[in-house]
């Protein structure tokens, strides 16, 4: 039963003929899982917790940076530099205190994806690569979880719903994933501060209407947004049977044409015998701005008219954010330098 304090408040849902009571409880007993606290997860996490989901899992191994302010709207100026996960439970639990939150510090893998999954009842994913989506869907598939999809590009976005109750992936949409250089992230071509606002609350939608069992969910339907037209659209897709799920793949971002570097350095390593290193920040103006460890400075795009200017008398260590783009950078260079030995930064300056 809910509690006085609970019924009040939650009183705009009990008098809602479609959620009611009934409704409320059900979204109180429920416990889902959101995959990633930045732009999708925060008004993910802002509406189910000001829905009452009675647990809500945060898995995300980012801290806080200031170019998020823009649109992680969970986020404040005195956040920077500390934990996604851990600030936005602190912050939802004043908003909700009838929800309990379970943290996960950590990065979504094939080694714990199962898992934590077998916890909940519901996923959410709110990630921002090819990799981590992946491996969502075929953890969702293989332990039957609804998954409840989202998003966005630039000014553009998606939502959908997979294998709810046995319908369609998101293999079934994408059997194969973009190149890389296809699918650039927004800290690389940007992206509109309101469009996630708009994608994660669809998704909370969505996740309510599963728990409570109303209207009709997104499954085998493409929900596609464009703020610049405010033009929406639904593409209707089918279940295929070669997307058939049996197993976790053991290296998805081998998968979607992530290599792995050939040569990696840590930071610690580095820093004890700097002396014997250049170094190569492949990061955007306005990144370097914020904060160096020193080197030569190339945007990643601006690096095949400006390759020829960085020092090769030392082996060359690059580095970015994330150790994505300075990989990328090591894959360019090396087919224009074949005695020079390049190192990536293992993990970037996250």
């Amino acid at each position: 039963m809910l509690t006085k304090k609970e019924q009040k408040q939650y009183n705009r849902h009990l008098i809602l003929d479609k959620i009611g009571e009934e409704g409320q409880l059900k979204l109180k007993q429920a416990k889902v899982l959101v995959i990633g606290a930045g732009g999708l997860g925060c008004p993910v996490l802002q509406y189910l917790t000001a829905a009452g989901i009675g647990t809500i899992g945060i898995i995300d191994d980012d801290v806080v940076d200031q170019s998020n302010l823009q649109r992680q709207v969970l986020y404040t100026i005195d956040d920077i530099g500390k934990s996604k996960a851990q600030t936005a439970a602190n912050r939802l639990s004043k908003l909700n205190p009838f929800v309990q939150f379970h943290v996960y510090q950590e990065k979504l893998t094939n080694q714990n994806a199962i898992s934590l999954f077998e916890k909940y009842d519901v996923i959410v994913d709110g990630s921002d690569n090819f990799a981590t989506r992946y491996l969502t869907n075929d953890a969702a598939v293989l332990t039957q979880k609804a998954l409840v999809y989202g998003a966005i590009f630039k000014f553009e976005g998606q939502v959908s719903v997979f294998n709810y109750q046995g319908s369609a992936t998101y293999r079934c949409l994408y059997p194969t994933p973009p190149k890389p250089e296809e699918s650039p992230n927004c800290s690389e071509i940007g992206v509109i501060g309101v469009l996630p606002g708009i994608i994660g609350s669809l998704q909370a939608n969505e996740t309510i209407k599963i728990i409570c069992g109303i209207g009709e969910v997104l499954a085998n339907k493409l929900l596609m947004y464009d703020t610049l037209s405010m033009r929406q659209m639904i593409l209707k897709f089918e279940k295929m049977d070669k997307a058939e799920i049996t197993e976790l793949d053991k290296d998805y971002e081998f998968f979607c044409g992530i290599k792995a570097a050939t040569h990696e350095i840590t930071l610690e390593e580095l820093q004890n015998n700097q002396s014997a290193y250049n170094l190569l920040d492949v990061r955007e103006d306005w990144e370097r701005e914020q904060h160096h460890i020193g080197g030569q400075h190339i945007p990643l795009g601006e690096l095949p008219n400006r390759y020829q200017e960085i020092a090769t008398d030392k082996p060359v260590v690059v580095y970015c954010k994330s150790g994505v783009r300075s990989q990328r950078a090591i894959e360019f260079l090396e087919e224009h330098y074949n005695t020079i030995a390049f190192l990536n930064l293992k993990g970037g300056l996250k």
